[in-house]
């Protein structure tokens, strides 16, 4: 077995601190708007749900261009937990998906909430302080948008923009660590 401090620097280096499944994210969330904001709410949602299905795989594509192995060592002792914590996703899904029936307004609210919840995990993950701060930042935003009940769209450009900000703060952190 590993070390605690090994296992976060393999997924470090695997998947450059989870910037590019991040970035990839982040664009999904401004295509969800963008296709909310011009068509309608039931198109929104099923891009934000198939193309969340696409974020592993093309942040895997981003790895590999970026000359990262884009997959952990195997026995890594943290990858049941990069598994486990999409379970949390999955029910943030289901809780989306049903509010959106009688309250629109609600779907990014609570992807943003349930996304910032799993951000918070990242940090065990990644051995990286900043995903408290991007959870946090997504946390707030979620529950922000629920408050001040903001047109739908919002929460998506929203969690856009702070997934994307995000990314670039954590590519820099695991660029300049390994520089």
């Amino acid at each position: 077995m590993i070390s605690m401090k090994d296992a976060q620097q393999d997924m470090r280096t695997a998947y450059l601190g989870g910037a590019t499944g991040m970035l990839v994210s982040g664009l999904v969330w401004l295509t969800a708007g963008l296709v909310g904001w011009q068509l309608t709410v039931k198109a929104s949602v099923l891009t934000l749900f198939f193309g969340g299905m696409l974020i592993h795989p093309l942040g895997v594509l981003l790895d590999k261009a970026m000359k990262r192995a884009g997959q952990h060592q195997k026995g890594n002792p943290l990858a049941p937990l990069a598994l486990e914590s999409t379970v949390l996703l999955f029910i943030g899904l289901f809780i989306a998906f049903v509010a959106v029936q009688s309250q629109p307004t609600w779907f990014y609210p609570i992807m943003l909430l349930t996304i910032g919840g799993r951000y918070l995990l990242f940090q065990t993950l990644y051995g990286m302080k900043a995903y408290w701060l991007i959870g946090g930042a997504l946390l707030a935003a979620g529950a922000l948008c629920l408050v001040y009940k903001t047109p739908f769209v919002t929460g998506a450009f929203v969690g856009a923009g702070i997934e994307i900000v995000g990314s670039w703060l954590i590519f820099s952190q695991v660029r300049f660590s390994q520089s």
